[in-house]
């Protein structure tokens, strides 16, 4: 047996900021108009996009000068909240972590200059601090390795530029909130999750702690269990607008009994709270539950951050109250996802629900008994959005 304890892995860069100037291409451009981009570092670029890492850039240099190059060489729209000017860089990096709302620990720099690389870790200990000549070997590192590459991380570059134009859009609306969800012409997609789709619903499980009703993590194994018995339903939800794709936003775990349909877990994303998806997806579910002429039963477990989501719950009229149909409901197949003595498992007789008026929906009929995973056909013919 070996003395040395197992070392963890290095936690997943989130963001990679780059220095232009004989760091992401050779020369220096207030010299010489004529910069190049070498093919490694240009695949380096894309290949952390790909694997949804996103990228900025931290340059002393005029920002429209800058930006006019990285256009003609083709990879402006790589980088997300540039900052390029004459400050510190430290200052520099911080506003960049601070635009994304990153913890610095998950925040890289690469500069050529060591005064430069020096001066960020002086003042941001916690960012990752490389030499312009490892560029080429980031892709293999394990830190710019995430462990899975989802629908959603693929895409999460165009889902935060989504956001920046949404965010800018709002700012200048002058009407009622209502109007300007309205106005984002949303479209949410509720859809049996398909095998493939698993990666997405855990990976929300696991990042979602303000909006999971129970703060339970279910691991890729549980929710094939889930998949694979009958009487379960595991849906994930995506949303869109005029603005781009949010991605996948939440996900639901539902178990069907002749009585009562068991809401094991609803998880959103805090970034779509404002849009109102969980108390969408609360009356969809309390709607298809009286359609089925069954009441609905939903675990809830106080975690000390997802208060939010207790109000979600007892606001669409989920109380305590006793109620016969509570009988022979218990945690299925997954272990960690049952009923526990720190659960409470509140209650509904469910009613018709309206539609949403701010969103358009698009779900399957849960009392039609499509097996589980099948997935919703109009939703399988067309790429879903991408968190």
């Amino acid at each position: 047996m070996s003395d040395t304890a197992p070392v963890d892995p290095p936690a997943t860069v989130k963001c990679l900021v780059w220095d232009l100037d004989n760091t992401l291409w050779r020369g220096t451009l207030l010299e010489d108009e004529d910069v190049v981009l070498p093919d490694a570092v240009r695949e380096v670029i894309v290949g952390l996009d790909a694997r949804g890492i996103l990228q900025s850039v931290c340059s002393r240099n005029s920002h429209d000068h800058a930006w006019a190059r990285l256009r003609a060489l083709g990879v402006a729209d790589y980088f997300v909240v540039p900052e390029i000017g004459w400050g510190r860089k430290s200052d520099a990096v911080r506003r960049i972590t601070e635009q994304l709302d990153f913890a610095p620990a998950t925040i890289a720099f690469i500069d050529d200059q060591p005064a430069e690389r020096a001066e960020v870790a002086h003042h941001l200990p916690e960012v990752r601090c490389y030499p312009a000549e490892d560029a080429v070997k980031l892709l293999g590192l394990p830190e710019f390795s995430p462990r899975s590459v989802t629908v959603d991380s693929r895409q999460r570059r165009t889902m935060y530029q989504a956001g920046f134009r949404r965010t800018d859009e709002q700012a200048r609306h002058t009407g009622s909130h209502e109007d300007f969800l309205r106005s984002l012409e949303m479209v949410m997609s509720i859809g049996r999750a398909t095998d493939d789709e698993l990666t997405r619903v855990e990976e929300l499980t696991l990042r979602t702690s303000q909006m999971n009703a129970t703060g339970v993590h279910y691991p890729d194994e549980a929710l094939r269990a889930l998949l694979a018995h009958p009487g379960h339903e595991v849906l994930v939800t995506t949303l869109e607008d005029r603005f781009g794709p949010h991605g996948a936003v939440g996900v639901v775990l539902l178990e069907k009994h002749a009585r009562a349909w068991h809401l094991r877990l609803l998880a959103t994303s805090c970034r779509v709270v404002a849009f109102g998806v969980g108390t969408i997806l609360l009356n969809w579910l309390a709607d298809q539950a009286a359609r089925a002429g069954v009441h609905l039963l939903a675990d809830f477990r106080a975690t000390g951050r997802n208060r939010m989501m207790e109000i979600a719950y007892r606001f669409a009229g989920l109380d305590d109250r006793p109620c016969d149909c509570r009988g022979g409901v218990s945690g299925g197949p997954g272990g960690s996802g049952g009923s526990g003595e720190d659960v409470q498992l509140l209650h509904l007789v469910a009613g018709r629900r309206d539609a949403p008026t701010t969103v358009r929906l698009i779900a399957p009929d849960l009392t039609d008994p499509a097996p589980a995973g099948a997935g919703l056909p109009d939703r399988a013919r067309r790429p879903g959005p991408v968190g």
